[in-house]
């Protein structure tokens, strides 16, 4: 542990089977809290490598309890937080929206660690049980279409750094791990990330460990969605290769807005913000859910284009579809 926390610290960058011993360790509750947060934070300032990334996700994934649903396609859809836009919970509400359009979403998730609200946080708030067992979340997935795996009851080993995250209180190389390591083994994902430069070395990642088809997205602004508030920087996986590009909101027939118009608060509050969406209420929040519930469904090939998902996407609100998803998963989760 020592002489990788000296190394980064020297610039130097690790060997994915060095950056997999590290994992073990860290997981394995062997390291100090001081040996947590040195590595942790060396590793930020230095910037994660491909190598190091695939390592350190590789032996999460190792550890994690799996589930497997049995339904033809599912994705999952997740931000890594830690942009530090403060926005409502954009992707939970999408996810619900893209189940809503016929696609089973198996979303990873957690409570917040560097933002108000975080994925854990808004479902309970919406009287989702958050804390079903895995073959009660696989059903779930499989019956209502959407189920959300907790990370504390997936990821267990994960206690272990969990301390530290809070005490530091900033985004590390664990916000971008945990999407990585869906334990569904979706093939399909939507990953939002803090950084535009992170985009194209996660989606590489992503394709050696086997997604087939992604979206990795960052606004300029650092927002971990497809923003309506700036450009996104897009790495797409497709037919085995990564392609990058830019998007922007005017190119879907949306408006430009100002990031504080989706900002969001307490998970109670991102909770009505959710019902007010499912409800069908316009405005820019609206808006940024039915573009990225959009990107989800062209990922899973429901939709041909975005374009296309924008409209599925639209008919998944305004049919009551979407709310009947959150319905039946409050009632489901809570047998």
């Amino acid at each position: 542990m020592k002489s990788a926390i000296k190394a980064l610290t020297e610039g130097k960058n690790l060997s994915i089977d060095e950056s997999k011993r590290v994992m073990n360790i860290l997981l394995g509750g062997e390291a100090t809290q001081a040996q947590i947060g040195a590595f942790l934070t060396a590793l930020r300032m230095k910037g994660e490598t491909l190598d190091e990334i695939v390592g350190l996700a590789s032996v999460l994934s190792e550890k994690a309890i799996h589930i497997s649903p049995k339904v033809d396609k599912y994705i999952d859809f997740v931000g890594t937080g830690g942009d530090g836009t403060n926005t409502f919970n954009i992707s939970t509400t999408s996810a619900l929206v893209v189940a809503g359009a016929g696609v089973s979403v198996a979303k990873h998730g957690n409570r917040a660690i560097s933002s108000k609200s975080g994925a854990g946080d808004v479902l309970e708030a919406l009287g989702v049980n958050i804390t079903a067992k895995p073959e009660e979340v696989e059903k779930c997935v499989e019956e209502v279409g959407i189920g959300f795996m907790f990370a504390q009851i997936f990821n267990p080993a994960m206690k272990h750094v969990g301390q530290a995250r809070s005490e530091m209180g900033i985004r590390t190389v664990f916000n971008i791990l945990g999407p990585l390591a869906n334990p569904s083994g979706a093939k399909c994902q939507v990953i939002g990330v803090y950084d535009p430069k992170l985009t194209e070395v996660i989606a590489k990642a992503m394709l050696i460990m086997g997604v087939e088809r992604a979206m990795v997205v960052s606004a300029k602004n650092g927002m971990d969605e497809v923003s309506t508030a700036e450009d996104t920087v897009v790495s797409e996986i497709k037919d085995g290769q990564v392609s990058t590009y830019t998007v922007t909101p005017e190119q879907f027939g949306m408006r430009r807005v100002d990031v504080i118009e989706l900002v969001g608060g307490t998970s109670k509050e991102n909770a009505k913000i959710t019902i007010d969406i499912l409800s069908g209420l316009k405005g820019p929040k609206k808006d940024i859910v039915i573009l990225n519930a959009a990107c989800a469904l062209y990922i899973a090939d429901k939709a041909s284009s975005i374009e296309d998902g924008i409209k599925l996407a639209e008919e998944s609100i305004h049919s009551g579809k979407a709310m009947e998803v959150l319905n039946k998963l409050i009632e489901f989760s809570n047998k």
